[in-house]
């Protein structure tokens, strides 16, 4: 090959080497390059939206693909890349990591993780994507350990064991960065693990603190699980939280109780499952908490990204956090101090009858899960579940996407064996229905419904908006959808060849505006054609 063949990742190599470090101010500024993306979605808000505009709704019927990527792995790719300065850096299935020259998707470098043999993830060896902070990449592996890359190299510089992965404890989260902390959430729910939020200093990988999402002896919340319960509670925190920077506050949801969808043994309300929690990201320590299933029968996990936002709420301003919920509910809270405002169904739900004043649910008491089996709505998959919504300043809609499904629940005791699934529980879908979905565009503050674009099949991939009035979205059958963020009409998709399990991200490089998808094992990117240059002399 002519030495002129490799011009092009020479140089994209050499202005990688000399790219400027993610400081927190960027982190903290990142709605303001939305040339790049920083952090998992997108900014500390959590609104994965972007206010580039050049691809917009006058033209996204033009997209074509750029380049493509293969990760060389099977199963659900999972990952929110992230984009610094002509750099892509990603995650894949079975921990393998790389970083692309975001410019036409060719390699810079590779790793992978070697993992042992016998690992039990609840939902397969995925991972969700890097935190970055100086010249530093922050990955959490599915062995339980929390590891620091070379942005240069993809060399190794740090490795630290969170916990122990022989008692099914796994990571599938994307850290968060705040300040030089690096905080992950554990997974592990199915198999009775106690659940834990931990804070890493970014430079040494020292640990800082940690948070039991399930309260021990003497700590408050303890008196909620019956007996020894608390030991095997599960309660993991395996999606990514937001952060205000205002009030330094970390906000982190949480995952079902073990058994999942047994309660007989873990009477009471089962703190801190299924809650939205308020953590001083300094030291750990609880600032407030709010519960959306008190004592969980099924496997509602609260493990959706909250969204931050300020507005007018009975007259005067407020600061709020909005999460559309695995139970069905969209939930409005005042962030500050967490006080219950809001919850509306956006959805079929049969469980509760409704959320009370005080924000308790008023439980459907019919539907208690038994031997014989009962059908509930949503199912155990959720009206919607950990793939990111996304908020649009300019139509003030969130867009999240749904499923259209109930399950048949059938429960009794199991005993707990240590690196086994603890379940408590059958789940499976009425015979006779064929589950479906839905992209829904919903008003945050009224609950209202404003539109609803369907899909075939039950979704496994989030939403992504921008400035240019479009949102896109991705189904389960491998489409890839650009749709009008105010009325939701369908203005280009494309058949990727595999279902999506992700969100969609946008950077812009050399004037150009780029749209990243995974599917299957591929990451797929868009932009517009380049004019047609003119020969007119």
């Amino acid at each position: 090959m002519k030495k002129s063949a490799y011009l092009p990742l020479l140089l994209a190599v050499a202005a990688f080497a000399a790219h400027a470090q993610v400081t927190y101010e960027r982190i903290l500024e990142a709605a303001h390059e939305p040339q790049n993306w920083l952090t998992y979605s997108g900014r500390y808000s959590g609104w994965r939206h972007s206010t580039l505009h050049q691809i917009d709704a006058s033209n996204v019927s033009r997209l074509t693909m750029q380049w493509a990527f293969q990760v060389s792995d099977l199963g659900q790719f999972e990952t929110t890349p992230l984009v610094v300065d002509g750099v892509l850096y990603g995650t894949g299935q079975n921990n393998r990591a790389f970083a692309l020259d975001a410019r036409t998707g060719r390699t810079v470098w590779r790793y992978q993780r070697n993992l042992p043999d016998k690992l039990q993830p609840c939902c397969g060896r995925v991972n969700r994507g890097f935190a970055i902070l100086g010249d530093r990449l922050f990955m959490a592996t599915l062995d339980a350990h929390l590891i620091a890359l070379d942005t240069r190299t993809g060399n190794l510089l740090w490795d630290v064991t969170a916990a122990d992965y022989r008692q099914a404890y796994t990571f599938t989260v994307a850290p968060l960065v705040v300040k030089n902390t690096v905080i992950v959430g554990v997974s592990g729910g199915e198999y009775g693990v106690r659940g834990f939020i931990d804070a890493y200093d970014a430079a040494t990988g020292r640990r800082l603190w940690r948070f039991n999402t399930v309260p021990g002896p003497g700590e408050p919340g303890h008196e909620t699980w019956a007996g020894d319960t608390w030991k095997v509670g599960g309660t993991p925190a395996w999606i990514t939280g937001t952060y205000d920077p205002d009030l330094n506050l970390l906000y982190w949801p949480t995952g079902n109780p073990s058994p999942s969808n047994y309660g007989g043994e873990r009477s009471g309300d089962n703190l801190y499952s299924n809650s939205m929690l308020a953590l001083d990201p300094d030291t750990g320590k609880l600032k407030w908490h709010y519960q959306f299933t008190p004592h969980d029968l099924y496997d509602y996990d609260a493990t959706q990204i909250p969204v931050l936002l300020d507005a007018t709420w009975d007259g005067r301003p407020r600061k709020l956090l909005v999460q559309a919920n695995r139970n069905g509910f969209l939930y409005l809270l005042d962030r500050v101090d967490g006080t219950f405002l809001s919850a509306k169904p956006f959805g079929n739900v049969t469980w509760a009858t409704a959320i009370d004043a005080k924000g308790k649910p008023v439980l459907n008491t019919d539907l208690k899960p038994g031997p014989d089996g009962t059908r509930v709505c949503p199912a155990a998959g959720g009206l919607t579940n950990w793939y990111s919504p996304s908020y649009s300043p300019a139509t003030q809609l969130l867009y999240v996407a749904t499923s259209n499904e109930c399950d048949v629940f059938s429960s009794s005791p199991q005993p707990y064996r240590a690196g086994h699934d603890f379940l408590g529980s059958i789940y499976v879908p009425e015979p006779d229905q064929r589950p479906s979905g839905a992209l829904k565009a919903i008003d945050v503050l009224s609950g209202q419904e404003k539109w609803s674009f369907p899909f075939f099949t039950n979704p496994n991939g989030g939403a992504l908006s921008t400035a240019g009035g479009l949102v896109f979205a991705g189904d389960s059958d491998g489409n890839f959808i650009a749709l009008d963020a105010t009325t939701g009409r369908d203005l280009w998709h494309v058949q990727l060849g595999a279902a999506i399990y992700s969100a969609a991200i946008t950077f812009a490089l050399d004037g150009k505006q780029y749209v990243v998808i995974p599917a299957g094992s591929g990451l797929f990117a868009f932009a517009l054609p380049a004019p047609i240059a003119s020969h007119d002399e």
